[in-house]
């Protein structure tokens, strides 16, 4: 059937595609792109269309590929050339009719560093590195592309993402966790869910150049998260190490992610969208990934 709603995500990593599976299971066709034969592949055995594309390598036939798209998703990260979605096929984007909602994946880092303080969507972007600067010039694009095509465009601020097989439980079994202390350290999490719930709360209710912060209720230290997934696996926690030690030993995107911290409203998902998160703290997301493992063993 033609006229089943068609959600094309451009990226389909880990947050888009658990959003998308949730689509297709309710009747609606699906497509997207990826970076590789083997993914490609496997998406294409779930039923799922999928096309390469990355930066250096456009969509072979856009017309084609997006043709009949009703709903359109962006997860492809900027660069430091710019969003490539934008760059590579902004003029196929301009030229498609009927788009119905729109939405682009950003982070929350555009906040940058609040020393703890808390901000919601209106407040000012203040990245701190290139990583943000470049989310914030992306989300900029895409709000001037819905501008001028008249595009339903939102954006979505998301925190640290978890969920099934990338969570604190996987880097505790794994030996990689690190209990890092760095006083006055917090920031927001959101299960992969509570993403899927967002966004199709958004397509429900479009309000068009709308901006969500999606997050959880609980923003907290990351050494804490990493000590209740080794209470519940009954595992010792790793050493407590200060920062100023640790941080020696971090890969440059580690720092990074070390270098802001701020705790981020979530209230406008609530208000506007109806969003009641099923995992409102990482305590309730790491039980329930642990009780659907023993489920699945």
């Amino acid at each position: 059937m033609t006229d089943r709603p068609r959600l094309f995500c451009f990226g389909l990593g880990y947050s888009a595609l658990a959003f998308a599976r949730g689509l297709e299971a309710q009747g609606w066709r699906v497509a997207g792109t990826c970076r590789g034969a083997d993914k490609r592949a496997a998406l294409a055995a779930e039923g799922i269309e999928a096309f390469l594309f990355d930066r250096g390598r456009p969509l072979d036939d856009p017309g084609a590929a997006l043709a009949g798209t009703t709903h359109l998703l962006s997860s492809v990260p900027p660069d430091a050339l710019g969003d490539p979605v934008i760059d590579q096929h902004g003029g196929d984007l301009r030229r498609l009719r009927g788009i119905q909602w729109a939405g682009y994946l950003s982070t929350t880092g555009v906040y940058g560093d609040r020393a703890g303080g808390w901000v919601d969507e209106a407040s000012a972007l203040e990245p701190t590195g290139a990583r943000s600067r470049q989310r914030v010039a992306a989300e900029r694009a895409w709000l001037a592309l819905g501008a001028e095509t008249g595009m339903k465009v939102h954006l979505f601020r998301l925190a640290g993402i978890y969920g099934p097989g990338r969570s604190a439980l996987d880097t505790v079994r794994a030996g990689t966790a690190r209990r890092i202390d760095k006083p006055g350290q917090v920031f927001g999490r959101i299960h992969v869910d509570d993403i899927a719930r967002a966004l199709g709360a958004s397509i429900a209710r479009p309000r068009p150049g709308a901006v969500y912060n999606v997050c959880d209720d609980n923003p907290a230290p990351p050494a804490e998260v990493i000590e209740e997934a080794c209470r519940l696996l009954g595992i010792a926690p790793p050493p407590l190490e200060p920062f100023a030690e640790a941080v020696k030993t971090m890969s440059p995107m580690a720092q990074s992610f070390y270098g802001d911290s701020k705790r981020v409203r979530n209230d406008r998902i609530k208000t506007e969208l109806g969003v009641r998160l099923r995992y409102p703290s990482y305590r309730e997301g790491l039980r329930a990934l642990l009780a659907a493992e023993g489920c699945a063993s």
